[in-house]
């Protein structure tokens, strides 16, 4: 874990909070474009922990900034709002997240960051390592909001687009527009603004998502059905969609109520748990105070990625590894339930 001052927080539009952060000692590990970190907050004998992608860029001299959005029934949110202020301290794990950005200082291409609301936040840390490292490629952000005043760092990336007008393109989508056409992302907005911005070879352009699900559902199968491969579009999930499961669906479904014996690799011991049918992998470690990684809970952020190396393991849910990663033995320990006996997991 490491310490972080909160040094400065700023109101931003719509509800959302930046915190920038400093270390209280000896340096923040580096990060990348696009990551997260994840603060642990105490109750008790009660750990709670919450994750948070960077605004800041690694490759840009600024400090430490993430942007909060205040949820309604949010324990974590709520606190973060309304009770720490700045000079407070707060605990931090290592940088974690798939959801990066590699820059190639002379690679011609065109980056595409579709964002809606505060899906901006690692998609803006994105955009400044893209704009600061490469020299020829071409960013185009569309971004999506209810309003221009409740758009979160629209002042700060009209700056970047005035310092880079050869490079930066900004497509800003209003849902209180008068235009309807170009109220809200469509598939045919999605193909005009490829199509109008596209430069270099196709096969050399990247897309990275951030918004509800079905906002990056959209753009997903809408390029897809253009023709650009799937590891050319990459997204990244705050919350798990609800509602999933099919309301008029009344199909029976059986249900594997057995506990299962597993064996748990993890920094060079083995322990052997029983996992029953409505527990998590993840779960039943923390119940045997095993100092498992986690974060989000939900199979979005890959700290707890394992590999399963005999036996199998069914997920419940999983919004990061492949299917070629899931036919290797990758799981995810927070939504992952063993279903044969003497499974085996080594944790990374």
């Amino acid at each position: 874990m490491y310490a972080l001052r909160i040094s400065k927080i700023i109101p931003q539009p719509n509800n959302n909070i930046t915190f920038q952060l400093e270390p209280l000692a000896g340096n923040y590990p580096p990060y990348k474009a696009g990551q997260f970190i994840t603060l642990s907050f105490l109750f008790g004998d009660r750990e709670v922990r919450r994750s948070y992608s960077f605004n800041s860029s690694p490759d840009y001299d600024e400090p430490l900034s993430i942007t909060v959005k205040r949820v309604e029934n949010g324990e974590i949110s709520r606190l973060l709002h309304h009770q720490v202020a700045e000079g407070d301290i707060v605990q931090a794990m290592e940088p974690q997240g798939l959801f990066t950005y590699e820059p190639e200082p002379h690679q011609v291409r065109t980056l595409f960051l579709f964002a809606a609301g505060i899906g901006i936040t690692p998609l803006y840390s994105i955009l400044k390592t893209a704009l600061l490292v490469e020299n020829s490629s071409k960013i185009v952000l569309v971004y999506s909001n209810r309003a221009a005043e409740q758009t979160p760092f629209r002042e700060e990336l009209e700056q970047w687009a005035i310092q880079y007008p050869d490079r930066l393109t900004i497509v800003w989508i209003y849902s209180n527009s008068k235009y309807l056409m170009k109220a809200r992302l469509n598939r045919d907005y999605i193909l005009a603004i490829v199509k109008d911005h596209l430069v270099g070879a196709a096969e050399d352009a990247l897309f990275y998502t951030c918004g509800p699900v079905i906002y990056m559902d959209l753009c997903r199968f809408t390029l897809l059905g253009m023709g650009f491969e799937s590891s050319q579009i990459k997204r990244e999930t705050f919350l798990l969609p609800e509602n999933e499961e099919d309301d008029d669906d009344e199909t029976e479904r059986e249900v594997d109520m057995t506990s299962y014996q597993i064996k748990l690799h993890f920094q060079g011991k083995t322990y052997e748990l029983e996992v029953p049918y409505n527990k998590s992998i993840l779960d039943v470690g923390l119940d045997h105070k095993i100092k498992l990684p986690y974060s989000c809970k939900s199979g979005m952020c890959s700290t707890c990625i394992s590999q399963c190396v005999k036996g199998k393991v069914r997920m419940d849910y999983n919004e990061v590894l492949t299917d070629r990663e899931v036919e290797n033995g990758r799981v995810l320990l927070c939504t992952g339930h063993p279903i044969e006996n003497d499974t085996e997991i080594e944790v990374f």
